[in-house]
């Protein structure tokens, strides 16, 4: 993980050189600010990155000598079908919307949401045969 530590410390960086130019030519508070914010998102993915790669084992992609094969194998479980995205989205969607349109769109969507959440999160923990 010392790659993507790496990447973001750099990200965080240019981010760094970037805003203090743009601060003294522009002098606008809100996208100084807005590029702040990504200095200390840059640093705070970095940093997360650097400690989880100490605490772990090197990967396979970490390692100078792998070979490809090394790599193979079972990565992980991820659904073939599913329609529970499709509604997390649409909820959010909504909610974003609300934000712009009314608030009452806000508490539609998130009344929806519950329920899309909860599909997405128990979808095979239930008996039902698939």
């Amino acid at each position: 993980m010392r790659v993507e530590g790496f990447l973001f410390a750099f990200i965080a960086v240019f981010l760094g050189g970037v805003d203090i130019i743009y601060w003294f030519t522009s002098h606008d508070p809100t996208g100084t600010t807005a590029l702040a914010l990504g200095v200390c998102l840059g640093i705070l993915v970095s940093s997360y990155m650097f400690v989880t790669g100490r605490r772990i084992e090197p990967r396979w992609e970490d390692l100078s000598d792998a070979d490809i094969e090394d790599g193979a194998g079972e990565i992980g479980f991820f659904s073939p079908y599913s329609w529970a995205p499709l509604w997390c989205a649409a909820s959010a969607a909504t909610v974003f919307a609300g934000v712009a349109f009314g608030w009452w769109l806000v508490f539609l969507g998130g009344a929806f949401a519950v329920p899309a959440v909860g599909s997405m999160l128990f979808e095979y923990y239930s008996d039902a045969p698939s």
